[in-house]
């Protein structure tokens, strides 16, 4: 983090208005940005030309600590696991210890800023905006952290979702990133006859009498032919397999 000591001397103090200088401005615990100068200053730093190296850092540094807070907090719970993601992202830094726990204070900062996920990433986008990589590698990490329980949140993708949508990546790429960290649920969604967009309730009351119709039992008790008995015994472990899923992704 070659910008950190110009930071910590106050030297790029102006360098961000927005959710970014915000944050910076709490994690160095004293505000940055004056709230008497002109709108244009305080709004979102936009720009039309690729920003220097030293703003590319510093931005990416304190958008990406914030938008993994802003992710971790989705499911409204961060986890040990999530946490623990976050903590790898900062060891690989190989910063000065100082350095690492200003990273973690960005962290805690953005986790309660009232500024949304998206207000980062319009922020960030403005400046990205020639480096679809950059772009790309923000949302992996997104997914990293999102996957650190093992499950994704329905409310997690939605707002990786919305990352993706300000960043103007297209649904093959979102989705074969994705494929890094989750396979595709929609067949869970299909064995329940549901949708992603289903309600909590909805999948229930399906998942309840699809267990009841093809329960084994009720099967034999209707004196149907063993090949109706085998037929019906997988499709209730599918109908099981797929509503653990589901449960456990969601969280009921």
């Amino acid at each position: 983090m070659a910008w950190f000591g110009k930071i910590a001397l106050g030297s790029l103090g102006m360098m961000f208005g927005g959710p970014l200088g915000a944050v910076l401005g709490a994690a160095l615990g004293h505000q940055l940005i004056d709230k008497q100068q002109p709108a244009a200053k305080r709004g979102f730093f936009k720009i039309e030309t690729p920003f220097d190296n030293t703003r590319q850092q510093a931005a990416a540094f304190i958008c990406v600590l914030s938008m993994l807070a802003k992710i971790a907090k989705a499911d409204g719970v961060v986890t040990q696991d999530e946490l623990a993601v976050v903590d790898r992202f900062i060891r690989a830094l190989q910063a000065p210890v100082e350095e690492k726990k200003f990273a973690r204070r960005i962290f805690n900062e953005a986790k309660n800023s009232p500024h949304s996920l998206e207000d980062f990433a319009t922020q960030f986008y403005h400046m990205a905006r020639w480096e679809p990589t950059v772009l790309c590698s923000f949302l992996d990490t997104l997914f990293q952290v999102a996957a650190a329980d093992g499950v994704l949140h329905p409310a997690e993708e939605e707002a990786i979702r919305s990352v993706k949508e300000v960043f103007h990546v297209s649904d093959s790429m979102f989705d074969s990133i994705r494929a890094r960290y989750f396979k595709d649920d929609s067949k869970n969604y299909q064995i329940l006859n549901c949708t992603a967009q289903s309600t909590d309730e909805e999948i229930k009351k399906n998942y309840k009498k699809l267990v009841k119709d093809f329960h084994p039992d009720t099967v034999i008790a209707k004196g149907l032919p063993d090949e109706f008995i085998d037929f019906a015994t997988k499709r209730f472990q599918e109908i099981q397999g797929a509503y653990e899923q589901i449960r456990k992704a969601r969280g009921f």
